[in-house]
């Protein structure tokens, strides 16, 4: 659902997209012939595109926020992604003065990467790929500036978004223009592209270890005791109490990190005089006490079944 042009030649490279993203959930086979209406041009604009989604059951969110460039050192990146059940995949060109690299990657790996000196790339379905280059050939002059020509690249998919909604109406158009030679171009292509791809992996490594915690804190959660017997006095020192807890009960700390196992000792805080060894410590609406009398403890732990 992107529509990128990218110029690449001895001035620099221009580069141009559209900021729509449409997300979509219904019956897949009804997706799928959703899909194949937009990508043959059969619908038109956005209003139609919501009639027919709707005619087959298939909910759609349209945004025309999303950038799908950016500058990455003196080079310009534009990518398109499409995110599958497990993986997201990626389709990258990176460009900057006479040189430039296609990259396609699944998740973090790379699948594909190849080079090239100067051109004009496209990436978009086949519908909107066709109607950029027939627009492009009529309006094109190669010895305007890149200015020039990010303007002919607005104007281009201007005219595109008006004749389909996989393309929306904003645009982002960056451009670099350093002084490279074929051969550094492609140096510092390779320079960038490698530590940009580090960053991609440092940040899914990042992301992962976030859903893996969070995974954690929700099931450790649904674990902390709000009811029930947790242990009985250990020892007794003036307001400071050890409870043992018992074979169902262990401490955490707030990162859900175990600071006593079930048999182990915890430290807690009583203004009560009447506590003894052997009291029996319970949770009752939520409050931690003594069974015997309701007087109340306090710790800065968070107690949890096992």
């Amino acid at each position: 659902m992107s529509l990128i042009i990218a110029y690449i030649g001895k001035k620099g490279c221009v580069m141009a997209s559209d900021k729509r993203k449409i997300g979509y959930f219904g019956d897949k086979e009804n997706l799928a012939k959703l899909e194949k209406e937009l990508y043959d041009g059969k619908i038109s604009n956005d209003e139609d595109f919501e009639k027919r989604a709707s005619e087959l059951g298939i909910s759609i969110k349209i945004t025309d926020d999303a950038s799908k460039l950016k500058v990455v050192g003196n080079t310009v990146r534009g990518e398109v992604s499409t995110k599958g059940t497990f993986e997201t995949k990626r389709r990258r060109i990176y460009g900057t003065t006479n040189g430039y690299q296609l990259v396609e990657l699944v998740g973090s790996e790379t699948t594909s990467r190849k080079a090239g000196e100067k051109g004009i790339i496209i990436f978009g379905n086949n519908f909107a790929k066709k109607m950029a280059e027939t627009l492009i050939s009529r309006k094109w002059k190669s010895s305007q500036s890149l200015r020039y020509m990010g303007d002919i690249f607005e104007e281009v998919l201007t005219e595109v978004a008006s004749k389909t909604p996989t393309v929306g109406d904003k645009f982002d158009v960056l451009l670099q223009e350093p002084k490279f030679t074929t051969s550094e171009a492609q140096k510092h292509l390779n320079i960038t592209i490698d530590n940009d791809i580090k960053v991609l992996t440092k940040f899914r490594q990042e992301l992962t270890e976030q859903i893996v915690q969070q995974s954690i804190a929700i099931d450790m959660a649904n674990k902390i005791i709000s009811k029930g017997e947790i242990g009985q006095v250990a020892e007794v020192d003036g307001n400071m109490v050890q409870v043992q807890l018992n074979d169902k009960t262990q401490a955490m700390d707030g990162n859900w990190k175990q600071l006593a196992a079930p048999g182990g000792n915890v430290l807690m805080f009583s203004d009560s005089d009447n506590v003894e060894v052997g009291d029996k410590v319970v949770i009752e609406n939520e409050n931690l006490c003594l069974k015997k009398d309701k007087s109340t403890l306090k710790c800065d732990i968070i107690l949890c079944s096992l």
